[in-house]
């Protein structure tokens, strides 16, 4: 992969994360039926909240149906989970989903949650069939077994395993986003105008963001806001606070010279399939030395560092890629803008 198609992805995906985390959502009223909420997968902060939101209309506001980010036939074994006397199909699913961004021991106890003091809680699941060769073909061993196979819960699972193999044998995430939407909208439907949480990566919940992937398509919330119109509110959970302090400092060389990097930490990107996570470094006193450096043309908007940015400043960004290999790039802050925002550049350095 060239690290210019790499760049132009992540900024392509911050622009579009950042218009998720802004206030272009609906507000909340009398007349909303969808409750949307954007997370970061698998982080425990963001898990409690959801729980806590989840709870409260459950509980307060008489709801029961709870829209998630996984397969048709995944929210099934949910819900037959709920019914059940033991873990064992929660262990299942989750042994399927063992090295994707939801395999943590604290996405369990979430559920375990719901089950406990929300056992009326009914699962939606509205992906692409993801773990088809394992989950999928489960469900539809269990429906055999049961002597189900004209059902509607057979087509439809069966349907599902087919958007998986599509999915990953063409590797269509447009192809995939559209298909969200459209599994999300047959699900709402069949609901006949009761109200719903749904819980999604916020790269798919921000009412006027494009697709994370390629930013040529909305994303599965604009387009459901598109179809639906103002009966959706979306909220982003996993904005974080802007750092104000480093965790700690480092010396760095850059063209041949050390100078003092403040570390502002790593940062969750393993919605990309390539990579894993990225770390930022502030480093100090060091635009002068790199001002005329030649540009890339690669843009990173502000919205992508997990501390403030301003102009005259040089960072250092650590991509570490799914296979542990690191690549280091490196950014200025001119105080230019890419696409309406405010964006640092990448430029190119002997070091």
């Amino acid at each position: 992969m060239k690290s210019s198609k790499f760049i132009a992805l992540i900024a392509a995906f911050v622009m579009l994360f950042s218009m998720t985390t802004c206030l272009a959502s609906n507000a909340q009223d009398d007349s909303t039926q969808i409750y949307l909420y954007g997370e970061e997968h698998s982080v425990e902060t963001i898990l409690d909240k959801e729980l806590a939101l989840w709870h409260d209309f459950y509980h307060n506001e008489g709801m029961r149906h709870l829209f998630v980010e996984y397969p048709y036939y995944t929210a099934e074994f949910l819900n037959l989970w709920m019914q059940s006397g033991s873990d064992g199909i929660l262990q299942e699913i989750f042994a399927d989903l063992e090295g994707t961004a939801v395999y943590s021991a604290s996405v369990v106890a979430f559920y375990q949650s719901i089950k406990q003091d929300c056992p009326e809680t009914i699962f939606h699941g509205t992906d692409v069939g993801h773990q088809y060769l394992s989950t999928g073909a489960r469900y539809l061993d269990y429906l055999t077994t049961n002597q189900m196979q004209d059902s509607e819960q057979y087509a439809l699972a069966q349907e599902t395993v087919e958007q998986g193999q599509h999915y990953y044998s063409q590797g269509g995430d447009v192809y995939r986003e559209s298909t969200m939407t459209a599994n999300f909208i047959r699900e709402f439907d069949k609901l006949d105008g009761e109200r719903i949480m749904g819980i999604y990566g916020s790269a798919h919940t921000g009412l006027d963001a494009m697709d994370y992937a390629t930013g040529s398509i909305p994303c599965m919330a604009n387009q459901l806001n598109a179809h639906y119109g103002d009966i959706i509110y979306s909220e982003n959970l996993a904005i974080p606070a802007l750092l104000t302090q480093p965790e700690r400092t480092d010396t760095l060389t850059l063209g041949g010279k050390e100078y003092t990097a403040s570390y502002f930490g790593k940062a969750d990107i393993s919605w990309h399939p390539s990579f894993v996570y990225r770390e930022f470094w502030r480093v100090e006193n060091a635009y002068d030395d790199f001002k005329d450096c030649p540009k890339t043309g690669d843009v990173l908007p502000y919205d992508n560092y997990p501390m403030a940015v301003d102009q005259g400043q040089v960072f250092v960004i650590d991509y570490t890629a799914v296979d542990g290999s690191a690549m280091r790039m490196y950014y200025r802050c001119d105080g230019n803008q890419w696409d309406n925002q405010l964006s640092t550049e990448q430029f190119t350095t002997a070091n």
